[in-house]
């Protein structure tokens, strides 16, 4: 079983808007609404490639009501702490004319400790049994940047592999308590390391420093596929894989698409090129459909065969 913990869920509106323009006025051609936030993401897609998955977090007011009643709807198993500020709704907007997204993100309730202290416990019941506990997305108002850091070293001392996903401090604190992997998109990880990538070499010496700052595994995803540090028996194996060219609807959520799927095939003992394969081509099938983690695994397993991955060799930084 899986834990995914999203401390700033969502419902999250997806509109697809042809030829979209700033300062005009549209009608989308489809819209799609659903419960939302890089955790529950994560939860939608382990449930699409039927692994067990219990969702957590924080939801309150009218908004996480409909959280938890999205889930539920889904099928999704989650246990949400209930907390007194109104969960926020996020707005994406997808020009399918012109391959193009646009995205309006709330800013989220404010947590109160007492919420916060709630939250944990949960988390120490719900994880019982779990063989991981992803961390993804952002922090709330009211909750310190170290609290993902906290939390991992919380669940690594009781042997639970921990998975992290997010940005800014955040982030940094959080590699530096050691998850066993972190899966950054490329701004994110850009900004970890603190310069741009332009080459593979650019991205191998992220990896690297990613490692060095404290993850086991890194993950750097993009919309054309990921980069990979994977651990094998001790030695450091440097993965890129190429997704197969495909016409996107939407690549909102891809990265967490990826995510759950690369969980999926380590915890069914795949390889780690044969897990960013799947990986990679399940993140690619995500981008054929409106709604983060959302994507057909039959569609997934048939882009496998064009997912080109390779070796990369250690570069000096």
């Amino acid at each position: 079983m899986i834990l995914t913990v999203t401390m700033n869920a969502a419902i999250d509106r997806t509109l697809s808007v042809p030829s979209f323009q700033v300062g005009q006025r549209h009608r989308a051609s489809h819209w799609l609404s659903l419960a939302g936030g890089k955790g529950i993401n994560v939860a939608r897609a382990l449930k699409r490639l039927d692994v067990p998955v219990v969702a957590t977090g924080l939801a309150g007011g009218r908004t996480g009501l409909r959280i938890v009643e999205e889930l539920t709807a889904e099928a999704i198993l989650n246990d949400f702490v209930r907390i007194a500020d109104e969960s926020r709704t996020s707005t994406a907007v997808v020009d399918p004319t012109a391959n193009t997204y646009t995205e309006i993100n709330e800013w989220g309730p404010h947590v109160e400790r007492d919420e916060l202290d709630t939250l944990l416990e949960k988390m120490r019941y719900l994880s019982r049994g779990a063989d991981a506990v992803v961390f993804a997305g952002s922090l709330p108002r009211g909750v310190e940047a170290d609290f993902y850091g906290e939390a991992i070293r919380e669940v690594n001392r009781w042997g639970i592999a921990t998975v992290l996903d997010s940005e800014g401090e955040p982030l940094r604190r959080g590699v530096e308590a050691g998850p066993v992997l972190v899966s950054p998109n490329q701004g994110e990880a850009e900004g970890l390391v603190g310069h741009e990538f332009h080459d593979p070499d650019d991205f191998v010496v992220a990896l690297g420093t990613i490692a060095d700052l404290g993850a086991r595994n890194a993950l750097v995803t993009q919309p054309s596929g990921a980069y990979a540090l994977v651990r094998e028996d001790r030695r450091p194996e440097r993965l890129h894989a190429t997704a197969p060219p495909v016409e996107p609807l939407s690549v909102v959520g891809a990265g967490d698409v990826l995510l759950a799927a690369y969980l999926a095939a380590r915890l069914d003992r795949k390889s780690a090129e044969d897990a960013l394969r799947a990986a990679v081509a399940a993140g690619a099938a995500s981008t054929l459909e409106l709604g983060a983690g959302r994507f057909e695994p039959r569609e997934a397993a048939r882009l496998q065969a064009g997912v080109e991955v390779r070796t990369l060799e250690p570069v000096d930084a």
